[in-house]
């Protein structure tokens, strides 16, 4: 009874969803683009005190 019960689940299944989609190349889901020279040039040690965060600075201690 069991069996049955199983192979009736199974097709019910097969029927909602049929089969996997195909499968997705990595090729496909990437893309390269070229970096650009501003890119490279946008951190600046000097200011990158202004962007400094400490839980201590924060609350005051």
């Amino acid at each position: 009874m069991n069996e049955e019960i199983a192979a009736d689940a199974a097709a019910a299944r097969y029927a909602r969803y049929g089969r996997l989609p195909e499968r997705i190349r990595v090729e496909d889901m990437t893309e390269e683009v070229e970096g650009t020279p501003r890119a490279a040039a946008a951190h600046d040690p000097a200011g990158s005190w202004k962007y400094y965060s400490c839980l201590a600075l924060d609350l005051g201690l």
